[in-house]
């Protein structure tokens, strides 16, 4: 059995989806001084590998505490849907061609891992201009009782340096905002968010290191969140557990 790590470590300073506040975290006990450590931590919900929870974006979702502790462990297939151009839509037909599992194995399956190659972009700009998916993939995924990760910002696409709209609130995606569900799959919104919260599925973003995971089997991850009290996501430490 094999751990993998699928999490980017909180820093201060590391990438946040466009209008989000920076992540800063500092000391606020020293050893040398205090005799312990402590540190403060200022940070989005949507901070760095993290996972959405249906009240994100629907007044009436489940937030992340109120979610059955069960619903955190995963059985995974990964979907290697590369090479992908930016801003590339992953259409029902692209994920499906993807998965290369066995129908029998993909039943067994709770989360599907969309593996764009967009996590060795971190930090960079062109990490803003990920693939996304497209509702109808949502809808697929919704049929198949499928959560969604994947190694990218954002499940729909993110607004660049030079578009205006950053989102509802100048927060991202983080407002239970029902006019933020459009089916323009363009900048600022997001159709995928709304099909796959319409279902209650729950979604992982900004994971890194599917390339070690197996494309040919199910196996299993974790992924538990932070217990936030009326919780719209939290970050996670995304672990996959392979035999």
């Amino acid at each position: 059995m094999r751990l993998y790590d699928l999490s980017h470590p909180l820093e201060t300073g590391m990438t946040v989806y466009p209008g989000s506040p920076p992540v800063e975290i500092g000391r606020t006990a020293t050893i040398e001084s205090d005799g312990y450590a402590t540190s403060r931590l200022e940070l989005s919900s949507h901070t760095g590998t993290h996972m959405d929870a249906p009240a994100h974006m629907r007044p009436d979702g489940d937030t992340i505490e109120a979610i059955d502790l069960e619903r955190f462990r995963f059985r995974a297939v990964v979907a290697d849907c590369r090479p992908l151009e930016p801003r590339t839509p992953i259409d029902e037909n692209r994920l499906t061609e993807a998965v290369t599992v066995s129908e029998t194995a993909l039943e067994t399956a709770s989360l599907l891992l969309c593996y764009t190659g967009w996590a060795e972009y971190w930090g960079t700009d062109r990490y803003f201009e990920h693939p996304y998916l497209t509702a109808d993939a949502g809808d697929w995924l919704v049929a198949n009782d499928l959560d969604l990760g994947i190694d990218a910002l954002n499940v729909d696409p993110t607004p660049g340096a030079d578009d205006d709209d950053s989102g509802p609130n100048d927060e991202g995606p983080g407002t239970n905002d029902e006019s933020s569900g459009t089916n323009d799959e363009e900048p600022g919104t997001y159709p995928f968010h709304q099909t796959m919260f319409e279902a209650d599925r729950l979604l992982l973003e900004n994971l890194r290191g599917l390339e070690a995971l197996p494309t040919d089997a199910v196996f299993e991850v974790q992924a538990f969140p932070l217990a936030v009290a009326d919780g719209d996501g939290s970050p996670v430490r995304a672990v996959a557990v392979v035999d």
